[in-house]
């Protein structure tokens, strides 16, 4: 990916689905601006789910700009302008539409955020941070998405209708469950465009500092992905 033709200065206090990604210590935040998404083309989706699998074997070639933005949006993509509880709608789903699931995208040149909303990536933190995705091989891929779950995200108003949504079992199972969902719109998405996608666990430790995490952060796991060695 050429990162030069999509980078561009913007400020540093960034609004990403509603809430505040603060990092005072960047005095610039810069952002690769993805082009829109291409929305067809690829095989079906039964035809997908037959080539749906795992496959660890991740050649280190550089992805395409324009397969990185398609494969951002299918994965957690806006895909309508009106959803439940105000917001924008998503490719997958979330509880009472939460959207707490953050996609930190770690490339060769540094960690991003994907900004669904602007359908951008801004910038955490310079440096190749691939290899916090904790397995041999998998530091080599091109792309390594980090599912991060933001619980400051659910709703505990007064006019939440899901009363348990408070409690931290509950919690546990509605992030990992999504989690889930977005991982598997980014298997189907690899299935279709021929590439090579494996979801396993992840450093949880060093990429809660090294990616500024708040403390109502939770470092679930990660997905690597780039073409079949």
């Amino acid at each position: 990916m050429n990162r030069r033709k999509f980078v561009k200065a913007v400020p540093s206090m960034a609004v990403i689905a509603g809430s505040a990604l603060q990092m005072p210590e960047l005095q610039e935040q810069k952002a690769i601006v993805l082009p829109q998404p291409e929305k067809d083309g690829g095989k079906t989706v039964m035809a997908s789910l037959l080539e749906r699998k795992t496959n660890r074997s991740i050649s280190s070639k550089e992805l395409p700009v324009q397969i990185l933005s398609n494969l951002l949006w299918a994965g957690f993509g806006v895909n309508r302008d009106s959803a439940g509880f105000g917001k924008k709608g998503r490719t997958a789903p979330s509880a009472s539409n939460s959207q707490e699931i953050d996609l930190y995208v770690a490339l060769r040149e540094g960690v991003y955020i994907y900004d669904a909303i602007n359908h951008q990536l801004l910038l955490v933190a310079e440096g190749d941070f691939r290899a916090r995705s904790g397995r041999r091989g998998a530091d080599s891929a091109p792309v390594s998405i980090f599912y991060i779950a933001d619980l400051s995200r659910y709703d505990l108003g007064p006019t939440q209708p899901d009363r348990q949504i408070g409690d931290t079992e509950v919690q546990k199972s509605y992030f990992y469950t999504d989690t889930g969902f977005i991982a598997q719109n980014v298997y189907l998405f690899a299935a279709s465009f021929g590439l090579a996608a494996w979801f396993h666990n992840c450093d949880k430790e060093n990429t809660v500092r090294e990616f500024r995490l708040k403390p109502t952060q939770r470092v679930l796991f990660s997905q690597s992905i780039g073409y079949p060695a």
